[in-house]
């Protein structure tokens, strides 16, 4: 079946499962769709995924067949026009869409929120994301060279990025809920790849907030294009610095200031022919900086990681995709 994959063009470079008809048809049924029903529309093909051909994927992965309601929820909101997964798939950059998990689904699911949640940690995140990376290749069309032009692509373009909030170590309101959905929802983010923030000086949530903001900024980042019109950024804040943040600062709007305040370059850091175009693009401050993202609102934040602190992380946005955030079907 592996090489014969591997003619197809099926594959990913990792085993795959056989997906016979017992198997897909368990998958169908966990996912309470009729095998001939359209989920979502992809590009750059522009093709039809129906149940059944996200069953196949979805079985080749090693997915959990309980896990399909979580799938289909993902991929329609990667199919909204706000998300841009056409020019997603197609850029030259190595973006990726993370799938943010809320609700009790993280548990029944074993969605990884804690210590190792971007890689490592037990549980179905890595074949969950492959799933949708099959969905990606095989039904939409995403190829290497020829549909994606991604000068270096991405680790999580083989498993995904697939991650869930920790809401029971958050101060705030879950990140789904905050953005109109309550109970098990997925968020689509158009993520760069991860970067690590280290500090182990500062002791105070104004300290935290400083470092992960001014982190944020650095000129390469696709938020300070001059191209860019718009761009979004995420943070992961552990649950020991966002239990200190929270105190100090109960309200998240507060906190997303404070980071997007950070989250700035100085005018004079970027070379003259970049100057007046960031400044056309509104970005450009009256005290002569230049912001990663237009608004506080455009900076999203959630609790996620180990409680061994002295860490956040950083997922910049690739710019065109704007967040969308999906409920996710119950029984």
């Amino acid at each position: 079946f592996m090489r014969f994959a591997e003619r197809e063009g099926w594959g990913d470079g990792l085993p795959l499962i056989p997906p016979t008809e017992e198997r897909v048809q368990e998958y169908v049924i966990a996912g309470r769709r009729f095998p001939d029903e359209v989920i979502a529309v992809l590009p750059p093909l522009r093709a039809e995924a129906t149940a059944e051909k996200i069953a196949i994927n979805a079985a080749m992965a090693g997915a959990p067949p309980e896990a399909m309601p979580l799938i289909h929820a993902a991929l329609v909101a990667m199919a909204d026009p706000k998300f841009d997964l056409a020019g997603l798939n197609a850029t030259t950059g190595s973006v990726v869409p993370a799938v943010v998990v809320n609700g009790p689904q993280r548990h029944d699911l074993r969605i990884p929120f804690g210590a190792g949640l971007l890689g490592g940690a037990d549980g179905h995140a890595p074949s969950i994301g492959r799933a949708i990376r099959l969905v990606m290749r095989n039904i939409a069309g995403q190829h290497v060279g020829t549909t994606s032009k991604s000068v270096y692509g991405n680790p999580a373009r083989v498993a995904g990025m697939v991650f869930a909030e920790w809401e029971e170590r958050s101060p705030w309101t879950p990140f789904a809920e905050r953005r109109g959905v309550a109970g098990n929802a997925v968020s689509i983010y158009g993520a760069m790849g991860s970067a690590n923030i280290c500090d182990v000086v500062a002791d105070s949530a104004d300290g935290f907030l400083e470092m992960i903001g001014k982190s944020l900024a650095y000129p390469g980042a696709n938020g300070f294009l001059p191209s860019t019109a718009f761009s979004e950024a995420m943070v992961m804040i552990n649950p020991v610095w966002a239990e200190v943040i929270g105190r100090q600062y109960p309200d998240i709007a507060d906190v997303q200031r404070i980071l997007w305040e950070h989250a700035a370059l100085p005018i004079d850091w970027f070379r003259p022919e970049y100057r007046a175009s960031l400044e056309k693009l509104g970005h450009h401050t009256p005290d002569d900086r230049i912001h990663l993202c237009p608004t506080p609102d455009d900076l999203h934040v959630i609790v996620a990681g180990g409680e061994g602190g002295l860490h956040a992380h950083m997922l910049h946005s690739w710019g065109t995709c704007l967040t969308v955030t999906q409920a996710v079907a119950d029984e």
